[in-house]
């Protein structure tokens, strides 16, 4: 109704505008010439003007019938809680059907295994099985309560204290899960408006530490010191505020992404320099590097009372689970109230803090393990050294021997169907267990993928020697194209 209206009201002043155009339309008021299509434009606009101050036409107002109703929710198609799952992220892992040692069964079959983090060899020990099997008895299972309600048990605390006297801390704070202590313990210091200098190949565990943090986040080169002092010079020179923010540097001793070690006596001494907090993620050097395994501080020579904030998963070397924060009493009692992590979770199971007292007592009264381990890296590392279309990404003291496509695709997806099909055939042709380092979409890496092979100071040189041997001919197969 209303644009019959317009169209008329065009129409009009169609016909008006000819006839005003006429000469006879003419006239001169005050001196001032005044033409038919003015008079029509002035008239167009009182009319817009009016039309614009009109209240809307509303059809009237009626609830709707059932049938309406039905045919509305017949035609709703609801938004779908998770995205859609692609042909690649549909996967069947192997399945373990025995324990994580040296040797496990997957399949029925018995395989030589290089894709658990048991580095000491410490899975079936007997002194953690019977140290497990005490706790059962006198505590159950688990503790049904977090720390500071109730859940905290003489056990834990031992634990805590054996873990800071191992490693030459004041004092340490155990959480029940490895992975929630990066997750906790990096919201718990660092806050909106800080600024965190990190490694761009860090775990997955500490990139949504720093999410939750809300600080500003400043990525490096990986494992490159150059990258890094280019980074800290850059924030303190331009940041009028830095001076007076808190800052911190995150690094992993040992990267899981890439199996490298991160040089800590150059992190210390820009550190020092730039006055920057350093936040150490040690889940896959304690037990591993050092002389005696006491990490990444020990291996480079470095006073662990230097580093601010050193954290720890305990499921790798000590054959145990959870993880622990450790170092000067004022870090420690500040989680106790702040870290999420260990405010409200149940607290570690008896049992597993019982294991990891044990698992370190193994360690010390065995120094041999990491000396074994350190030979094994070595073994392996001679023996894929002049492997084709595959290279060695990894430090060679590294427990983490990690292995990239010497030429890539260029396609991530690409190159982890090349990685699989070498793994997949590593594992059904030869029995050689070994995974590849797939990531989650929640996981902002930006460094190639590869196959990863853990090492244990339980592997035989002869298993060694057949995982060589095996991926060789596994990747020739597979890249015969690419060599």
């Amino acid at each position: 109704m209303e644009s019959a209206a317009l169209n008329l009201l065009n129409a009009t002043l169609s016909w008006v505008t000819l006839a005003l155009d006429a000469p006879s339309a003419r006239a001169v008021v005050f001196g001032v010439h005044i033409g038919g299509h003015l008079f029509v434009e002035v008239l167009l606009l009182v009319v817009i003007l009016f039309l614009l101050s009109q209240k809307s036409y509303k059809p009237p107002k009626r609830p709707l019938t059932k049938k309406e109703i039905d045919e509305l929710c017949d035609e709703w198609v609801p938004e779908s809680l998770i995205p859609p799952i692609a042909e690649e992220m549909q996967s069947e892992p192997p399945v373990l059907e025995s324990a994580a040692g040296p040797h496990t069964i997957v399949n029925g079959k018995e395989v030589v295994n290089f894709a658990s983090a048991n580095y000491l060899g410490l899975i079936g020990n007997e002194k953690l099985l019977e140290s497990c099997t005490s706790a059962l008895e006198k505590y159950g299972v688990g503790s049904c309560g977090p720390r500071g309600f109730y859940g905290t048990i003489d056990v834990h605390l031992d634990c805590e204290a054996r873990i800071a006297k191992f490693l030459g801390t004041p004092d340490s704070i155990l959480y029940s899960y490895g992975l929630s202590t990066m997750f906790s313990a990096i919201p718990c210091f660092c806050k909106k408006g800080d600024i965190i200098v990190v490694d761009e190949g860090v775990h997955w565990g500490i990139q949504n530490g720093l999410y939750l943090s809300r600080s500003t986040i400043v990525y490096f080169k990986h494992n490159d010191i150059e990258s890094l002092e280019k980074t800290l010079e850059k924030i303190t020179t331009e940041n009028q505020k830095a001076k007076k923010m808190r800052r911190y540097i995150v690094v992993e001793a040992v990267y899981q992404n890439s199996g490298q070690i991160a040089p800590l006596d150059k992190i210390i001494r820009l550190k020092e320099k730039y006055r920057f907090r350093v936040l150490l993620d040690e889940s896959n050097s304690v037990g591993v590097l050092g002389r005696s395994g006491r990490g990444l501080t020990e291996y480079c020579g470095v006073p662990i009372e230097k580093i601010d904030i050193v954290t720890a998963a305990m499921g790798h070397a000590l054959a145990t689970e959870g993880g622990f924060c450790t170092g000067s009493a004022r870090v420690i009692d500040h989680q106790r109230l702040s870290s999420s992590g260990y405010v409200f979770s149940a607290s570690l199971p008896p049992y597993l803090a019982s294991a990891a007292i044990t698992a370190i007592d193994v360690l010390e009264q065995n120094p041999h393990l990491t000396s074994k381990l350190k030979e094994n890296v070595a073994i392996l590392w001679k023996g894929l050294s002049d492997m084709q279309g595959l290279s060695i990404a990894s430090s060679p003291e590294s427990p983490i021997v990690f292995l990239r496509l010497e030429k890539s695709t260029g396609s991530m997806k690409s190159d982890l169907q090349l990685l699989e099909e070498i793994a997949d055939r590593a594992l059904k042709e030869e029995s050689i267990f070994v995974v590849v380092s797939k990531r989650s979409t929640l996981d902002k890496c930006p460094l190639p993928v590869g196959i990863r092979l853990f090492v244990s100071a339980a592997h035989s040189e002869s298993d060694l020697l057949k995982a060589c041997s095996s991926l060789k001919r596994a990747a020739t197969a597979v890249l015969r194209d690419q060599i």
